[in-house]
């Protein structure tokens, strides 16, 4: 960009006194003014739509607005809204003092991840409650923490999508302060942090952003209205205001990770795409601070570009959900191939997932009614994030059921077994490690009424086709929210205890396992066989082969191998220790049964 580099925006603390930063390329006059005082501190007009302040009037604690010829709105770069979206603005000092200092990030592909709500992790519903379930996370041998967005959004419960002040960390949650113990916490049990970030899209109560500039751009449209302006005429504040955000992310709050939303409704024909930029945004923080930091996108295009490097005009992503991988596995466990499943034919999709990440690599999609997808050849298997639930894929169903509530325990563990021993980088929703029973469903808390009737019927409206008596849960309804916040109980009884057992001993099994830990799909040979539903995994690197045979059929299945070589059993889902019924033998011929809803690891003698 030929503009100068904005690094901070909104009131920023400093030693001798506090600096304002405020984009309103609009404006006349611009004014900020804090609660209960009658003084009005003066900004002065910059360059490029920019208004500047230094002053020793902001001391930390005061709530103020800012006053655009005449009208007064919250900063939209605010730091603290602890009275909501409608409140005032509050000035914060965001130093800290971190004790992170030795601690060090994983490599991509050692990343063991689990997607948590703050809000429903635990009864407490914020921050502290997670920190108190770090050594639980360390234990379970999770190594990163993916955290849905905390940016201040309506209300006291949200899946964070519908926050409006991306700077501000969601004060039900316990605001900024908390949030950096929560990480400092995460690093001293060696947890990293990644942070789920909204680029695409405000939230439909609280967005004063277009009173102070053209935030948005008509020339688009996205699921959520106008998009965000990164192209179109004055897109240089916009562009700032994400830059600022990232940066703050990392240095105020020392995010390891971030995972950008919907990266595909990111829409942006400028010559240097919003993405390129947060990459060179992040390698200058990386090279500044020595230290490692990396972005994933959530993005469901199967389009090589977001992981190719900048040198060949790729957006240079370290990483990508893949949801494809999740929706073939689904099939394949024997759920119902409807609505964008219908895409998709279990065994042999799963197979092409577990070797090529991608299903759809350019041929024809019904579900699309188009061509789709590029090949991932040459992508290196930790680029890719797998998992067999996340919160989207449980929170859309109407009644929000998780797995546990769909398959059988036998499934659920066949399904994890496919996760974390893919040659991807693995993921958890939280709870599925113990199959928890609590459901995961859609909720808001808005405050207007129109609004919240809308919210509702866009909800009875999605699932209409479903041509069922059960009725969506009421969005807005305080029930519906306190019904998906985790029981953690179920962990000490039954088949809960079995389960977390389990997921606590694959995860084990796929840390010390030195083929898994390669992350490497080249290493990886798959065959399949659609008629019975069974995938043969072939591993081999270096002297050492391990065949992994997974059955997801409702009958036991014969398979059999082409290497008559002697293998040991080293993993077995159906083992009596996680309450299967098995366990099976070692393998001493080229033959070998097994039973329906069973995968089995065997390491060659």
């Amino acid at each position: 960009m030929n503009t100068p580099k904005i690094n901070y925006l909104g009131v920023r603390t400093e030693a001798d006194g506090a600096h304002i930063s405020l984009w309103a390329p609009s404006a006349k006059t611009v004014h900020c003014q804090i609660e209960g005082q009658d003084t009005r501190i003066t900004l002065n007009q910059s360059k490029y739509g920019y208004w500047e302040a230094s002053t020793h009037v902001l001391k930390v604690g005061d709530q103020y607005r800012f006053v655009l010829d005449g009208d007064a709105y919250a900063d939209p770069a605010s730091y603290y809204q602890p009275e909501g979206v409608h409140g005032p603005s509050e000035v914060v000092d965001l130093s800290f003092a971190w004790t992170d200092a030795k601690y060090e990030v994983p490599a991509l592909k050692d990343f063991i991840i689990y997607e948590l709500h703050i809000g429903t992790f635990t009864q407490t519903h914020d921050f502290q409650g997670t920190i108190d379930k770090l050594p639980y996370l360390k234990k379970l041998g999770i190594n990163a923490i993916e955290v849905m967005p905390i940016g201040q959004f309506p209300g006291e419960r949200n899946w964070g999508y519908d926050g409006v002040f991306p700077f501000a960390v969601q004060a039900s949650y316990g605001g900024p302060k908390a949030f950096q113990q929560l990480v400092d916490a995460a690093h001293a049990h060696d947890i990293a942090i990644v942070l789920d970030v909204v680029y695409n899209h405000f939230g439909p109560e609280g967005n004063y952003a277009p009173h102070y500039g053209p935030y948005f751009t008509e020339k688009y449209g996205t699921p959520w209205g106008s998009a965000i302006n990164f192209d179109d005429a004055h897109s240089n504040g916009v562009r700032d205001f994400v830059l600022a955000n990232v940066r703050m992310w990392f240095e105020d709050f020392h995010v390891d990770a971030l995972r950008i939303d919907a990266a595909h409704a990111l829409k942006d024909s400028s010559a240097s795409h919003i993405l390129q930029d947060i990459r060179k945004e992040t390698n200058a923080w990386i090279s500044e601070q020595e230290t490692k930091h990396y972005l994933i996108v959530e993005c469901d295009l199967n389009d090589r570009r977001y992981l190719e490097p900048l040198e060949k005009n790729g957006y240079a992503m370290d990483g990508q959900w893949v949801d494809e991988f999740h929706h073939a596995l689904r099939v394949a466990a024997g759920g119902k191939p409807d609505g964008y499943y219908a895409d998709f034919h279990g065994i042999a999709d799963l197979a092409k997932a577990f070797q090529h990440a991608y299903v759809y690599t350019g041929q024809y999609s019904e579900h699309r009614q188009k061509f789709f997808g590029s090949d991932s050849t040459g992508l290196a298997g930790e680029r890719f994030v797998v998992f067999s639930q996340n919160h989207d894929q449980t929170g859309n169903r109407m009644l929000g059921e998780r797995s546990s509530m769909l398959f059988s325990s036998d499934m659920q563990r066949l399904m994890a077994l496919a996760v974390i021993a893919s040659p991807y980088v693995p993921m958890l929703f939280m709870g599925e490690e113990w199959s928890a029973s609590t459901p995961f469903q859609y909720f808001v808390h808005h405050s207007d009424e129109e609004l919240i009737e809308a919210v509702r019927k866009g909800r009875k409206e999605e699932f209409k086709s479903f041509h069922t008596e059960a009725e969506a849960p009421d969005p807005q309804a305080q029930s519906t929210f306190t019904d998906c916040v985790l029981n953690w109980t179920e962990q000490d009884s039954g088949s809960h205890r079995q389960m977390l057992a389990y997921y606590e001993a694959l995860l084990a099994f796929r840390k010390s396992n030195s083929i898994l830990r390669q992350v490497d799909r080249s290493l990886l040979t798959v065959q399949y066989d659609e008629a019975k539903s069974v995938i043969v995994l072939s591993y081999t690197f270096e002297d050492q082969l391990m065949v992994g045979m997974l059955n997801f059929s409702t009958d036991a299945q014969v398979i059999t191998l082409d290497n008559a070589h002697s293998f040991e059993r080293i993993w077995d889902t159906s083992d009596p220790a996680w309450g299967g019924s098995g366990p099976i033998q070692d393998l001493f011929s080229s033959q070998l049964s097994i039973p329906p809803a069973t995968g089995v690891f065997f390491q060659q003698l």
